[in-house]
C-alpha cells in the first residue's frame, strides 16, 4: 500500500513533504485571492489528485483556486456565486451526485463545468454533456491537461463578461427611448424610410423625423449604423460559453 501511494504521488508530481500535500488537498484551500476572471473551484475525492491539479492551477498567474472532498463539502462552503470554473469528478462520495452537482452548476449562468470519468460508455457521456458539461476529461486526471483546459475556459469567461457589459451598456443607452421611438427604431432596423415608417405607424413623415433625431441624441449615436449596432448588442442574450461536445481538450 505504501509503495502504491508513493507511485501515485509520483505520477502526479506531488510534493514529498507531508505537510505541503495535506495542506494543498485540504478541503476549501485556496490559491491567490486576486484575478477578475472568477474562481476555479475543484472538487476531487481523490486527495492526491486534487493536490497536484490545486497545484497546477496555482502556478503562474494570480487567480482564486479552492478545493473540495465532495460536492457535500462544496455545497456547505455556500459559495457557487463566485465560481467560474468547476471541475468534478463524476463519482462523487456522500449524498450529493455527481449528476446533481452538475445539474446544479449548469442552471448558474456562467459556471463553466468540467467533469472527469473514467470508463464511460458513448451513451453515458452525451448525457453528461447534453445535462450541462461543457467538456469531458479523462481520469486519472493528467494535471497538464487540467491547465490547459482551465486556462481556455477562463479565457471564455473573460470574454463572456466583457460581452455582457457591453449588452449592458448598450441596454441602459436605448433605455431611455419611448414607446413611439421603439417603434420607429424597430422600422428603421428593419431598413425602412421615414415615409415607410410614417406610414406603417399612421403618422406624418415630419413627425417621424422629430422622433429619429430624439433617438440619436438618447442613445448618444452620431449616425444610424451605430444606432443598430447598439440596438443589436442590446438585444443580444447573455449566454454563457456553451458546451464543447468532444473528449478531452
Amino acid at each position: 500500500m505504501a509503495r502504491f501511494k508513493c507511485e501515485k504521488a509520483i505520477r502526479y508530481g506531488a510534493i514529498a513533504d507531508a505537510f505541503a500535500l495535506s495542506r494543498a488537498a485540504g478541503v476549501g484551500q485556496r490559491g491567490d485571492v486576486t484575478g477578475p476572471c472568477g474562481h476555479i473551484h475543484l472538487i476531487l475525492p481523490d486527495p492526491v489528485e486534487r493536490a497536484a491539479c490545486f497545484r497546477v492551477l496555482t502556478a503562474g498567474p494570480a487567480r482564486v483556486v479552492r478545493s473540495f472532498a465532495s460536492a457535500d463539502d462544496w455545497f456547505a462552503a455556500g459559495d457557487d456565486d463566485s465560481c467560474a470554473v468547476l471541475l468534478l469528478r463524476w463519482e462523487q462520495p456522500g449524498a450529493v451526485s455527481g449528476a446533481a452537482l452538475l445539474a446544479h452548476a449548469a442552471a448558474r449562468d456562467g459556471i463553466a463545468a468540467f467533469v472527469a470519468a473514467e470508463r464511460l460508455s458513448i451513451a453515458e457521456s452525451r448525457a453528461i454533456l447534453l445535462s450541462g458539461a461543457r467538456d469531458l476529461l479523462p481520469a486519472p486526471l493528467d494535471p497538464r491537461l487540467v491547465r490547459r483546459t482551465i486556462d481556455g475556459a477562463l479565457a471564455d469567461h473573460a470574454a463572456w463578461q466583457v460581452a455582457c457589459e457591453r449588452q449592458r451598456a448598450a441596454a441602459a443607452r436605448l433605455a431611455a427611448l419611448t414607446p413611439r421611438e421603439r417603434d420607429i427604431l424597430e422600422g428603421i432596423a428593419a431598413g425602412l424610410g421615414n415615409k415607410a415608417i410614417a406610414q406603417r405607424l399612421d403618422l406624418s413623415p415630419r413627425t417621424v423625423e422629430v422622433h429619429r433625431a430624439n433617438i440619436m441624441r438618447r442613445a448618444g449615436a452620431g449616425h444610424v449604423a451605430e444606432l443598430l449596432h447598439l440596438r443589436f448588442v442590446a438585444e443580444q442574450a447573455r449566454v454563457a460559453p456553451g458546451n464543447r461536445v468532444r473528449f478531452g481538450a
